[in-house]
């Protein structure tokens, strides 16, 4: 079962090889300089238009992962544990006005932060890496309300996908009103779409008014809403279907989501922001820089770790123990290439990709 572990996730891994050569580069800084870096980045890419994005669809959002049948994969509507109660081909049944009263009628698109907080504006409005094919019905019960974690639906849709008030306690604490809430399957796709949007539009976001977000360029979430994405961000990993939309994406309109190409991100932004015990849960598993371009990787731990690095054959190459003095390993004697590392605590274990170049 071990070998076949090993091979599942260097399979996958090897997914992130699209990413182009030096693309990160510049993005060498913590906080919200790291986050402007990334902005810089990613801000220049073709826009085109909003009847494009069925086009990019085509590649971007195609079931090869649950039926693996060709059909359009919805978020609010797959099943990822058995047949789905219904399934859309691109161009029929697609959104002319028309329809949409009930579910599976209809599909279109639906922008994960509504369009009405940037006034239906171009880029935004036609920006894949956040605008998503939905089923028109299931779009319309999530309307314009913030993501969260509802505590008594009033409605759920077939896939489980739920609106309701927001649990007021738990990592969710600090809003009351309606949310809608997505099945675990896509709770991080959601999340770093989100930390895709408040890096890209760093520069006009601190003049749109939503409810998830507290009015700045540089924190952008209220803290209650950036707990509940960094949750669903550490509890839902990047998968596989997110890396290839991705990488769909990028072919289409050149520019990428960092936050699937490199979790890490997320928390080098903002981890100074989130409650102790949500900094101190993930302080155990973050690794930074990735990919290594020198000779060192540093782990932000209050505790102590074993460090286990694997090469791509799944044969151990380190084995170390990490403390709050001594926070470093050196890798200046591995290869360039791919490599698994399996972060121990006295809390579990986590593996990650790590990057050497």
């Amino acid at each position: 079962m071990k070998k076949i572990y090993f091979i599942f996730l260097f399979t996958s891994i090897f997914s992130f090889a699209q990413i182009p050569s030096g693309y990160y580069d510049s993005a060498t800084g913590s906080g919200y300089t790291l986050k402007t870096q990334l902005y810089n980045i990613i801000k220049v890419h073709s826009d085109l238009g909003y009847s494009a994005l069925y086009t990019t669809y085509l590649i971007s959002d195609i079931d090869s992962y649950y039926e693996m049948n060709g059909t359009m994969l919805d978020m609010y509507s797959e099943n990822p544990t058995g047949a789905d109660a219904y399934e859309y081909i691109y161009g029929i049944n697609q959104d002319d006005g028309t329809g949409g009263t009930s579910e599976g009628e209809k599909y279109n698109r639906e922008h994960i932060i509504p369009q009405s907080v940037f006034s239906s504006e171009s880029p935004m409005r036609n920006d894949a890496h956040f605008v998503v094919p939905s089923d028109k019905f299931v779009n319309a019960q999530r309307s314009s309300f913030p993501f969260g974690v509802v505590d008594t639906p009033n409605w759920t849709s077939t896939n489980g996908s739920k609106r309701g008030n927001n649990l007021d306690s738990g990592y969710s604490a600090g809003y009351t009103a309606t949310v809608f809430e997505p099945i675990d399957e896509f709770k991080g796709d959601i999340a770093r779409m989100y930390f895709y949007f408040a890096t890209r539009y760093e520069n006009d976001i601190d003049s749109w008014s939503y409810t998830m977000f507290n009015g700045s360029s540089d924190q952008v979430f209220d803290l209650t809403f950036l707990n509940i994405l960094y949750n669903w961000h550490i509890q839902d990993p990047v998968s596989t279907r997110e890396i290839d939309r991705n990488n769909a994406i990028y072919n289409r309109q050149n520019n990428r989501n960092p936050f699937i190409d490199d979790e890490n991100y997320v928390f080098a932004v903002w981890g100074s922001l989130l409650s102790t015990q949500e900094n101190e849960r993930f302080d155990k598993i973050s690794m930074y820089p990735n990919p290594v371009k020198n000779d060192f990787v540093y782990f932000y731990s209050t505790q102590n770790l074993d460090i286990i690095i694997y090469n791509i054959l799944g044969k151990q190459v380190i084995i170390e123990n990490i403390t709050p003095a001594k926070d470093f390993i050196n890798v200046s004697n591995l290869n360039k290439g791919i490599y698994l590392v399996k972060i121990i605590s006295s809390q579990g274990a986590v593996t990650k990709k790590l990057i050497i170049q």
